[in-house]
């Protein structure tokens, strides 16, 4: 087994329960680990043999273009995507952080973590 990871891809995106956010949009920021055998990979130098990170990435982005209110729905489907995509994966961390949420104040970022199996049980 080993790790592949994907830190901060950022998008624009129009997610949100409020409807400027669904107008203006916002900025988001993802963190992606996964567990997955790429022992193949590792010995004869075969894209097939391991997690396309272009692929993933599209994966990612298709699953952005689409609104949602909630960050917690939004990252358990692209995690459910990782998963359907990429049968040997057995683990994946997925954070979702969206940037100065519309919160009244002055606020970083609120993020939400999704991980595979845990929250998939």
């Amino acid at each position: 087994m080993g790790k592949v990871a994907l830190q901060g891809i950022e998008f624009h995106a129009y997610h949100g329960a409020y409807p400027e956010e669904n107008v203006l949009g916002n900025r988001f920021t993802l963190d992606l680990e996964l567990e997955t055998d790429f022992k193949e990979a590792m010995l004869h130098d075969q894209l097939k043999d391991t997690v396309d990170y272009a692929k993933l990435y599209q994966l990612i982005k298709t699953r952005m273009d689409v609104k949602v209110k909630l960050l917690e729905h939004l990252g358990h489907h692209i995690v459910s995507d990782i998963i359907q995509a990429y049968p040997k994966v057995t683990a994946v961390k997925l954070t979702l952080k969206k940037h100065h949420p519309a919160l009244g104040g002055i606020v970083q970022f609120s993020s939400v973590t999704v991980s595979y199996p845990e929250d998939f049980s």
